[in-house]
């Protein structure tokens, strides 16, 4: 039975969501043809005093089946099925009868929206329980009345926000944005304060249904929202550059739904969700961050016939801004952290990197002073090697030069058990080089984590030569305890998002190289996708770093005896730092200036110094440039078998350094293309630039046999 319905001696009913063979309750066939049951039930009834509607299953309701929203391709079909939905909801909520929703858990999406469609919400004092209208994040808005109810309830102001980034808050959190009326303790708790309100109110009617209805905060018609209506559509236009469509739409469903009765309004956002639903970027993004990621935060990559490993201390060798932030997301995750350098002072600040963080969490009441203090109190810095004994974990993360990281590494190795592991933050040299400076190879990993550390969701870990499959099933476990996304990858220089990343930045300095306007370019890093345009990711990695990198690269290629293929952004990258000794963002001067206490602007000689070409490219023509290296260097990162799954591919580059959300990942990139008009637009490309932009050999075997990402 999906909804189990059960009348007390009150006469109130209580609605209790249980789909039968599944965990979670989701929005789909089976729920609507139980709604609509129910609802004729309680018409039908002679004494009813009121509704209350609950979840039998740990959460209230998920949302919407995923599997059912991802194969839908008819807009009509689709418009039509959710309008016999919401008119379900319509009915219930129209009945005349005080109805109230009892949260006992998660709440989200479209389990959020029945619980808006009820009069009255109460939710469970759940730390782990979400509640909130995240559709944006997967493409698509709240459908079922979201973008009509919440606006009506808590204000235009203080809803738009909450659907446009699509927040899910817990529930004390949800209470202080007004998006719940009531805690419980318990679920009797719970229950009983629904029957007491149902009591209290036994002509209860929504707020939009009352004929002096106001709009909480002000209609279209208020000065204030006025205002925020002249100006919504470009800072969003300025955010999203027209790439996310759902915003967008979510906003004109606000702002329309605030002209026409509440009826009519749902019936637009039908309109609009139908249209999201039926589009690419919905189904890139539902690929990505439903399908995929579930696929990868389920260990499937974990080797099997290891039991889970639970860390209890871990050394981190290097307090720097990578070793200082690893830090803290170890001892954050309730891990004793020994960080590591080659004096206490410096040491010491490292672990004040930790001490801010936490403070501006106390700052915003997210945690209070005593938490701040047990978390910082995990932390011991020391320049003693002698503190990492009973460490089962070390990650060496000092700067990028093999000799430096060889003795910091066999330094360690000496304290340690031989049942721990050693993992290196290295961004692109080979792990197995690495490893035989180790006594134990086996134990030796590649941990490569971006910065900074507490914000970036990925960890990329790096299988070596002699790396054992035990070792990569404890990495994995560390990478899940600190709460980050692990992707596996096989050894090589760059491994995967190292190399991939770069070809980003380096089409970006090239593109400067042949004349093509700084600012234009910026531009359409941007307009493609990218959090940021090549030139500033540049200066915040450091010209110098990368230099560094090029040159030990070319190092490495004449010592094994191996062509190297120069790339064209090179020479821009070695004038900057030898000719005008700009290194980047760490030393006030790159590509941009940082003036104290102001915000960045691009270099003024830069133009100067890279004359302007005859004929300025599109930003189309830029933007093709950008993003098709990326996805033909991953493509040979898969030919290579360097990594070895789409979805890892996919998540680790969206994570790892922000490949394009809305195309659902780098090698999805390629499938939105098309694979043959992709390979025929590399080909071009290749003409025109070079080499660098030959499709490799996996994607026309791709087409011969008829596949695609």
């Amino acid at each position: 039975m999906t909804i189990h319905y059960r009348k007390d001696d009150h006469d109130i009913v209580v609605l209790s969501m249980d789909m039968a063979g599944r965990s979670q309750n989701v929005i789909n066939d089976d729920l609507l043809n139980a709604l609509r049951s129910v609802s004729a039930q309680l018409f039908s009834e002679e004494n009813l005093a009121g509704i209350i509607i609950t979840s039998l299953k740990k959460d209230f309701l998920a949302g919407a089946d995923i599997d059912k929203l991802y194969q839908v391709t008819d807009p009509t079909a689709m418009m039509a099925w959710l309008e016999t939905y919401k008119a379900v909801l319509r009915k219930l909520e129209t009945m005349g009868k005080p109805l109230v929703a009892a949260i006992n858990g998660t709440a989200l999406g479209g389990g959020y929206e029945i619980a808006l469609a009820c009069h009255y919400r109460i939710a469970l004092n759940s730390s782990k329980a979400r509640i909130g209208l995240p559709e944006v994040k997967l493409g698509v808005l709240p459908g079922a009345g979201g973008t009509q109810r919440l606006p009506r309830m808590i204000g235009i102001q203080n809803a738009l926000p909450l659907m446009l980034e699509g927040r899910a808050f817990n529930p004390e959190s949800a209470l202080r944005h007004g998006l719940i009326d009531e805690l419980a303790d318990d679920v009797p708790d719970m229950m009983e304060r629904a029957k007491t309100w149902i009591f209290a109110h036994p002509e209860s009617k929504q707020p939009w249904d009352r004929s002096h209805f106001k709009w909480p905060g002000g209609n279209n018609h208020d000065p204030n929202i006025s205002q925020l209506w002249a100006v919504a559509p470009s800072m969003l236009n300025q955010k999203t550059r027209g790439n996310y469509p759902a915003a967008q739409h979510i906003l004109s469903c606000v702002y329309e739904g605030g002209w026409i009765d509440f009826d009519t309004a749902c019936r637009v956002e039908s309109r609009y969700f139908a249209n999201l639903a039926t589009g690419r970027v919905a189904k890139n993004m539902i690929n990505a961050f439903w399908y995929q990621l579930n696929d990868v935060k389920k260990g499937k990559r974990r080797p099997e016939g290891f039991e889970r490993h639970h860390f209890k201390k871990i050394g981190i060798l290097g307090a720097g801004m990578m070793g200082s932030g690893i830090a803290y997301v170890a001892a954050d995750a309730g891990m004793e952290v020994v960080l590591k350098d080659i004096s206490k002072k410096i040491a010491e600040k490292g672990k004040q990197y930790s001490d801010g963080l936490l403070e501006k969490r106390v700052n915003k009441g997210r945690i209070d002073p005593e938490k701040k203090m047990e978390v910082l109190n995990r932390v011991l810095a020391t320049e003693n090697t002698d503190d990492l004994k009973g460490c089962d974990l070390i990650i060496e993360a000092v700067f990028e030069d093999r000799g430096l990281k060889a003795k910091v590494i066999q330094e360690a190795e000496a304290h340690l058990e031989e049942t721990a592991i050693i993992g290196t933050n290295t961004s692109t040299l080979p792990i197995t080089g690495l490893s035989e400076h180790a006594v134990r190879p086996s134990n030796f990993i590649g941990l490569h984590f971006f910065s900074p550390v507490h914000r970036m969701p990925l960890v990329e870990v790096i299988v070596g030569k002699h790396t054992s499959r035990e070792t990569l099933a404890k990495a994995f476990d560390f990478v899940q305890q600190i709460n980050k996304t692990p992707i596996v990858v096989n050894d090589s220089r760059g491994f995967y998002t190292s190399r991939v990343f770069a070809t980003y930045i380096l089409e970006g300095v090239a593109l400067l190289q042949e004349g093509q306007h700084p600012r234009t370019i910026e531009s359409a890093g941007l307009q493609a996708g990218m959090p940021v345009g090549p030139l500033a990711l540049m200066d915040e990695i450091s010209l110098s770093l990368v230099l560094h990198v090029i040159e030990q690269t070319k190092k490495d290629f004449a010592k094994a005896g191996k062509p190297y293929a120069t790339h064209p952004g090179e020479a821009v990258v070695l004038t900057m730092v030898n000719t005008f000794g700009r290194l980047g963002k760490k030393n006030k001067k790159g590509f941009y200036e940082y003036p104290h206490g102001k915000e960045k602007y691009l270099w003024p000689e830069l133009q100067k110094h890279f004359l302007p070409a005859a004929q300025e490219l599109s930003q189309e023509q830029m933007m093709s440039r950008m993003m098709f290296i990326q996805a033909l260097e991953a493509a040979r990162c898969y030919e290579e078998n360097i990594i070895t799954n789409v979805a890892e591919a996919n998540i680790g580059s969206i994570f790892g350094w922000g490949f394009a959300p809305f195309k659902g990942g780098v090698l999805q990139f390629i499938g939105d293309v098309g694979l043959n008009e992709f390979v025929d637009k590399a080909k071009e490309l290749a003409e025109t630039y070079g080499k660098r932009f030959n499709p490799p050999e996996i994607l026309n075997k791709m087409i011969d046999k008829g596949e695609s990402f």
